[in-house]
């Protein structure tokens, strides 16, 4: 596959652009309990500034690579590879164009649109 299907990429629950880098398109699914599952297509090459969260974060690439950034410590995560951050661990990246990821929250990390 190329892109999600369809059926996952509803208007409702795109993610708004303050929320995500540059470049990427994004959508959003909450549990009961708050904790979100976001996926998103990067459009073109970018970055992600670091940040923290106050949650930990898993995540698996789907397609393309992402890098993660920690300590000055690059590491890829490419398609099939899955990766856990830590709360309170801060952390950037990188990611290509045509990349799909999944990542899932422990807390509230997007609005959406």
């Amino acid at each position: 596959m190329r892109d999600f299907p369809e059926f996952m990429k509803t208007p409702g629950n795109s993610i708004a652009s303050e929320s995500q880098s540059e470049g990427v398109k994004g959508w959003v699914y909450e549990g009961i309990d708050g904790k979100q599952m976001a996926y998103w297509v990067c459009e073109r090459d970018g970055i992600s500034n670091e940040h923290v969260h106050e949650f930990d974060e898993y995540f698996t690439v789907v397609h393309g690579r992402y890098t993660v950034i920690i300590n000055g410590r690059r590491i890829d995560v490419c398609k099939g590879d899955e990766y856990f951050i830590p709360r309170s661990v801060p952390h950037a990246g990188e990611f290509v164009a045509g990349t799909r990821t999944i990542h899932c929250f422990g807390g509230k990390r997007v609005v959406r649109v």
